[in-house]
């Protein structure tokens, strides 16, 4: 299974985004997606999960700007990120989850917001 993250790029503070994430190769449908991020010198960090059921959690960083949605095509997941400020700058890797087989992660997207 190999999951494909786009969407990054270089935004201005204020501005907005949509990520994206696609897995190929896979004969089940992921329990929970998820977006983590990772700044520069830093640990990955969770950003936000959704079950199958909608089900939907954020980091308190986040919450209120940003939106986890799941697309109608299988393991699809989206990321809708408003209001981005410098902090928000890094590396974002979506991850999908199976039991049993556990978890499964993209390349990544790399996401600049400028001052």
């Amino acid at each position: 299974v190999q999951l494909q993250a786009s969407g990054g790029g270089l935004v201005q503070a204020g501005g907005s985004l949509r990520l994206s994430c696609a897995a190929a190769g896979s004969s089940f449908t992921f329990d929970t997606m998820a977006w983590y991020r990772q700044a520069p010198g830093k640990e990955r960090d969770l950003v936000a999960t959704i079950t199958r059921g909608t089900s939907t959690n954020y980091a308190d960083s986040v919450n209120g700007r940003f939106t986890i949605s799941r697309g109608n095509a299988k393991n699809t997941v989206y990321l809708q990120m408003n209001s981005l400020k410098p902090e928000d700058t890094g590396i974002y890797y979506c991850k999908g989850n199976k039991r049993p087989w556990g978890d499964f992660w993209g390349q990544g997207t790399l996401v600049t917001v400028s001052s």
